[in-house]
């Protein structure tokens, strides 16, 4: 992953840095606000008594809530989007939903509500076991739904505008793959606001992570690297173009990571990608034992006026820490103060291997009778962190923050033999790109006037 903040102090941090993850068996990610309205009704019109059969109950839970990863050119290894498809595995959907394991969730119920939280409801899980303990029944095939349809491997409705790496990244069979970029031209004669945002890689096994940022024309960052070819950070010869390749203070369009969910902002809300403007792909690759070529595209919704606010992209970053080896429940954490006044809307926390548990706070501090200081914390997000499912959370009701407002984000590491994960637990930990260091970041969403980008924002007013 690369470092996109400076090793100087613990603070809030305008500048990205970006996460990384691996497929895994089940997933189901993002959907539309009519999934929180399902999420609290009876998910399934067959009586009591009667029953579930694969076309009439099992099938609308599948559309709503899996095929988002299981189907053609999901993510998922295995397709739902037909009874042949499902039914070999009708014991082991059963399974996971009653275990609450998929559709992956690891928010503390306790602690917020979030619109994209894919949980299903109590209905469609009886539904599911009963289906499964009944043989998997098949039912008739005129009761099943309309398919979903999908744009051409987008989970966004097809997009107004994509843009792929001009060229291939050749990928290795094996080894350590260094942080790779492409520059890619928009070509965007005006001002574009951008309401829906999805990464797409070719070879998704590969995409440790990607994050795509925005350089707008009058930016210098990297601005004597090659457009539309490959590169990395030692193969730049400029001294300033080499140290952009490690810090950046430039706009995040999107960050990818198998399991996490595409942009897809409400009405009064985009992300700004200036005229002339080019997109920067920075690719986190890992070998699987095949070599391969990667070119991956990002495609966008473009809000039809401007927008009321505009979404940033901040985060909290401790990157000085050192984890003691066999240590199974190691501290890490961050603090910052916003400049001005936002309104919080998601949460992005991100670690590697060893990370367990992730939360977000805001610091209340107020004074005691007897003057001295006291503060009190209150929770606003906490993950039983998954490496292998990096999701972000979007708060139900978006959070009015004033300036001034302390945020706290605080990260578990365990490093002990007991993590069936550990690369090495007889080793210490630091920060580090690859998966065997370690990251702290607490990447957030803010919405700000429209007017103002990251530079701006952070002049206090």
């Amino acid at each position: 992953m690369m470092k996109m903040i400076p090793r100087t102090a613990i603070r809030l941090r305008h500048a990205l840095l970006l996460p990384a993850l691996v497929l895994v068996l089940f997933c189901a990610r993002g959907h539309d606000a009519s999934a929180d309205i399902a999420r609290n009704q009876p998910a399934t019109p067959t009586a009591a008594t009667e029953v579930p059969t694969f076309y009439r109950d099992v099938l609308p839970i599948l559309q709503e809530r899996c095929q988002i990863c299981h189907r053609a050119e999901g993510i998922a290894p295995m397709r739902f989007e037909t009874y042949e498809e499902t039914r070999p595995y009708a014991a082991a959907l059963a399974a996971a939903v009653q275990a609450k394991s998929m559709p992956p969730w690891f928010a503390d119920p306790q602690v917020g509500h979030f619109s994209n939280d894919p949980s299903l409801a109590s209905g469609q899980i009886a539904a599911l076991v009963a289906w499964a303990k009944a043989g998997a029944p098949e039912g008739n095939a005129q009761d099943a739904p309309a398919p979903r349809r999908w744009a051409e491997g987008w989970t966004i409705p097809p997009p107004d505008a994509i843009l792929k790496m001009p060229r291939g990244v050749a990928l290795p069979a094996s080894g350590d793959v260094e942080y790779t970029y492409e520059i890619v031209p928009t070509g965007f004669r005006e001002d574009r606001w951008v309401r829906a945002v999805e990464i797409l890689p070719l070879l998704r096994a590969n995409v440790h992570h990607a994050v795509v940022y925005v350089r707008p024309p009058d930016s210098q960052w990297m601005r004597h690297a090659p457009i539309g070819v490959p590169f990395t950070s030692s193969t730049l010869t400029d001294p300033d173009d080499r140290r952009g390749a490690h810090w950046t203070d430039s706009d995040v369009l999107l960050v990818y990571a198998p399991g996490s969910s595409p942009d897809h902002w409400p009405d009064g809300l985009a992300k700004f990608i200036p005229a002339g403007s080019d997109l920067v792909f920075q690719m986190h690759y890992t070998t699987n034992g095949r070599a391969a070529s990667d070119r991956t595209s990002v495609g966008l919704i473009f809000s039809k006026q401007p927008p009321a606010q505009r979404v940033l992209t901040l985060q909290l970053t401790n990157d000085h820490f050192v984890i003691p080896p066999g240590v199974p429940d190691y501290r890490v954490e961050a603090r910052g103060t916003l400049p001005n006044d936002a309104t919080l809307l998601s949460f992005f926390p991100h670690m590697h291997l060893r990370g367990k548990r992730f939360e977000y706070n805001i610091i209340h501090h107020e004074k005691m009778p007897d003057a001295r200081p006291d503060q009190e914390i209150e929770p606003l997000l906490r993950v039983n962190y998954h490496f292998h499912w990096q999701m972000s959370y979007r708060l139900a009701e978006p959070r009015l923050l004033k300036a001034g407002t302390e945020l706290q984000a605080v990260a578990w590491y365990d490093n002990s033999r007991g993590n069936a994960h550990n690369p090495d637990p007889d080793a210490a930990v630091r920060w580090g790109e690859q998966t065997y260091d370690e990251m702290m970041v607490g990447f957030f969403d803010l919405a700000v006037a429209a007017n103002l980008d990251k530079r701006s924002y952070f002049i206090r007013h």
